[in-house]
C-alpha cells in the first residue's frame, strides 16, 4: 500500500476493510459503515436504524454507557455516528498510535451493544424530542415531503428519523432482531485512515470481525419516479420553503454529469440560479442546488426560501431557468462548474474524514474503490450537449415539488400551472 492511497481487503465472511495510509498525519480516523439505512426498513420499523445509532453507545457486554465515554475520552478520541437512507456509520478519531484500540472499541460498540432497557427508555425521550424538533423545521419537513412526492411509497421515501408512533412502539427485542438481521459480514465495511501499519490493522480487523456471520447483502430496488406536488402549512412560519427536484442516475451509474449540472446551475453567486433569482430579481434569500446520489436512486434538487408574496414569481423564474438550461449551456458556465467541482474535490482530499467516508462508501455501495483522478477526467469530458440532455431528460420525467412554512392558499394549484407551462410536469 503506497502512501496517500486506499487499499481494499475482504475477509472470508465478506467484511471489507479499507485502509487509507496518510503517513504525514499524527491522528487517525476509524469508521464502521453498515449497508443498512432507512431505505432497508419496513414501514413498521421505519426509524429503527436511527434508534440503533443512538443506542449503540449506551452499553455493551463489557462497558456501560459511562465506561464507553470514559474509555474514549481517556484516549482523547472523538466519537460520532450517523444514519442515512442507504447506510449507518460509526466513527472515532484519535491519536495515530491508538488506531488498533479505536478499532477494537468500535467493534465492541457495533457488534456487542446490549441496548439496556433502562437506557432505552431514557433515550426514547431524547429521540422523541429530536423528532419534534425535526417536525418543526420547515426545510427538513420540505425534504421529507419531497421524498414522498418523488418516490411515493418506496422505502427510500421514508424519513431517516422514522415516525413518532414507531419510536414510541419500538422495544429492545426489535433492536436486537434488526441488528442480527442486517449487521452481517456482507453488509459491513471497516475503514481506517492515518499513518497505518496495515498488517497490524488487518489482524485487528480479522480478530474483531472475522467471526461475524456472513449473511446476505442488503439490496435496494430502484424507486419509480412519481413526481407531483405536496405542501404543508406550518404555524408560526413567515417564509415559504420549497424543494424542487427531478430524477438522475443513481450512484451505481458513477456518472459525473448530474454533479456537473448541479454546480453549473447553482454553485456560487455567479451561477444562473443565484444570479437571476437572488442578485438580479431578489426573489429568494436562500437557494442551493445539488445532485444527491445514493445506492439505487438519484435526485437533482433545488432548495430555496422566499417570501409568500414572491412564491409564484419565484416558481415561474425557476421553470424558465430550467427550460433555458435544456436549450443553452454557455462555455463559461461549464468551465466555472468544472473548476468549482475540481477545487471542492481536491479540498476534500485534505480532510481525512471526508476521504475515508468516500472510500468506505465506494466499497460498501460499489464494491470497489474509485480512482478520483479518473472521475475528474471523465467530468472534464462531459460536454455541453450531455448537460443539456440531462436537463431535458429531467424535464421529461416531471418535477416533484414540496412547499412548507407559510404556504398561501391555492399555492399548489398555481405552482402546478407554472411548472406545467415550463414543461416540467408530466
Amino acid at each position: 500500500m503506497s502512501a496517500g492511497t486506499a487499499s481494499l481487503h475482504t475477509l472470508a465472511n465478506g467484511v471489507q476493510v479499507v485502509l487509507l495510509d496518510l503517513p504525514q498525519l499524527q491522528t487517525c480516523s476509524a469508521s464502521i459503515f453498515v449497508r443498512c439505512g432507512s431505505g432497508h426498513e419496513r414501514s413498521r420499523r421505519n426509524g429503527i436504524g436511527h434508534v440503533i445509532e443512538h443506542m449503540a453507545f449506551k452499553g455493551t457486554a463489557t462497558r456501560d454507557a459511562r465506561q464507553i465515554n470514559l474509555d474514549a475520552e481517556r484516549l482523547g478520541a472523538e466519537v460520532n455516528a450517523h444514519t442515512d437512507k442507504d447506510h449507518t456509520a460509526f466513527h472515532m478519531r484519535g491519536l495515530a498510535d491508538h488506531a488498533p484500540r479505536l478499532l477494537r472499541m468500535l467493534a465492541d460498540i457495533v457488534r456487542h451493544a446490549t441496548f439496556p432497557e433502562a437506557e432505552f427508555e431514557r433515550e426514547r425521550s431524547v429521540l422523541l424530542h429530536e423528532f419534534t424538533e425535526d417536525e418543526d423545521d420547515p426545510m427538513s419537513t420540505a425534504f421529507k415531503l419531497f421524498d414522498r412526492a418523488a418516490w411515493g411509497t418506496h422505502a427510500l421515501a421514508q424519513p431517516v428519523i422514522g415516525t413518532r408512533a414507531n419510536i414510541e412502539r419500538f422495544r429492545r427485542a426489535d433492536l436486537v432482531d434488526h441488528v442480527a438481521q442486517h449487521y452481517t459480514g456482507a453488509n459491513l465495511v471497516v475503514a481506517v485512515a492515518g499513518p497505518l501499519d496495515a498488517d497490524t490493522l488487518l489482524r485487528e480487523a480479522e480478530a474483531a470481525f472475522g467471526s461475524m456471520p456472513a449473511g446476505q447483502p442488503n439490496r435496494l430496488t430502484a424507486p419509480a419516479w412519481h413526481g407531483g406536488i405536496k405542501q404543508r402549512a406550518m404555524a408560526g412560519s413567515s417564509q415559504t420553503h420549497l424543494v424542487l427536484g427531478f430524477p438522475v442516475p443513481a450512484m451505481q451509474a458513477d456518472d459525473p454529469t448530474a454533479a456537473l449540472a448541479a454546480a453549473l446551475l447553482g454553485e456560487g453567486m455567479s451561477s444562473p440560479l443565484m444570479d437571476q433569482l437572488r442578485e438580479q430579481r431578489g426573489l429568494v434569500y436562500y437557494a442551493a442546488c445539488s445532485a444527491d446520489l445514493i445506492d439505487s436512486g438519484g435526485q437533482f434538487i433545488i432548495e430555496a426560501s422566499t417570501s409568500p408574496a414572491q412564491l409564484d414569481e419565484a416558481l415561474t423564474a425557476l421553470g424558465a431557468l430550467l427550460a433555458e438550461q435544456a436549450e443553452r449551456i454557455t462555455a463559461q458556465d461549464l468551465e466555472r462548474a468544472r473548476n468549482q467541482i475540481r477545487v471542492r474535490r481536491l479540498r476534500g482530499l485534505e480532510r481525512t474524514g471526508r476521504r475515508l467516508e468516500e472510500a468506505a462508501l465506494d466499497a460498501l455501495l460499489l464494491g470497489r474503490l474509485r480512482d478520483r483522478a479518473d472521475w475528474l477526467a471523465r467530468m472534464d469530458a462531459v460536454d455541453a450537449d450531455a448537460v443539456r440532455r440531462l436537463f431535458a431528460g429531467m424535464a421529461a420525467s416531471g418535477a416533484a415539488l414540496a412547499l412548507t412554512g407559510r404556504v398561501p392558499r391555492g399555492s399548489a394549484d398555481r405552482a402546478r400551472d407554472r411548472l406545467a407551462a415550463a414543461g416540467l410536469l408530466r
